[in-house]
């Protein structure tokens, strides 16, 4: 079945790799080691992606940490949690227009926290080139749960076996070509250009990485 429609993971794909002057501030911040502060940032992740907001989830690390965060240190980690996370990749971006010109519907699906949600409607007009925004935060589930996927092609109007997704996690993917999607686990945009070829899929689509012009 011809691919209709894209759906993009946020982080990692449409933004770059987490920034490392922001991640150095907020273990600064902490008090903790590099390792613990990441162990417990990441072990209470999920639940922040799926609507815990900011406040909580730093007073749950800090207790899994063994410790407290007072309110002004609070506030540095989430704002450099929010810059951490909001350097966009602008070959990526600049795909998403080559899609849309080109007839194809897209989608953002995000396991997505409040306070960084926030920061991108503030601050990124180029949200308006994707047909479909899926927050998890908003719906309170999150990848790799098969309803969130579900959602996205319904609201997008495409059958799953219509829509191609792109994520960095391959747990994500896999969640996704369970219930019919086709998946690619991105990494780069080179990486995307061939493994479209490998799987067929790039028949029609705009090719990755062309001179396109970025939103802003």
């Amino acid at each position: 079945m011809p691919i209709r429609g894209v759906i993009f993971d946020y982080g990692m794909v449409l933004s770059q790799a987490a920034d490392p002057d922001a991640h150095a501030r907020m273990v600064e911040k902490s008090g903790l080691s590099v390792e613990e502060f990441n162990r417990h940032y990441w072990k209470n992740r999920h639940s922040y992606d799926l609507g815990m907001k900011g406040p909580a989830y730093w007073a749950k690390v800090a207790s899994d940490a063994g410790t407290t965060f007072s309110p002004e240190q609070v506030e540095v980690l989430i704002e450099n949690d929010v810059l951490m996370w909001t350097s966009v990749n602008e070959e990526m971006l600049a795909w998403v227009v080559a899609l849309q010109n080109a007839g194809f519907r897209t989608a953002i699906l995000s396991n997505m926290v409040w306070e960084i949600l926030g920061y991108l409607r503030q601050e990124f007009g180029w949200l308006a080139y994707f047909q479909q925004h899926t927050w998890s935060c908003e719906l309170g589930i999150g990848k790799p749960d098969p309803a969130i996927y579900l959602h996205t092609c319904k609201e997008l109007d495409v059958m799953p076996q219509e829509a191609l997704f792109l994520d960095d996690k391959p747990e994500n993917i896999a969640a996704a070509e369970k219930i019919g999607l086709q998946g690619i686990q991105f990494s780069t945009v080179a990486q995307l250009r061939r493994d479209l070829v490998a799987r067929g899929l790039q028949q029609g689509l705009p090719v990755p990485g062309e001179s396109v012009e970025t939103p802003a």
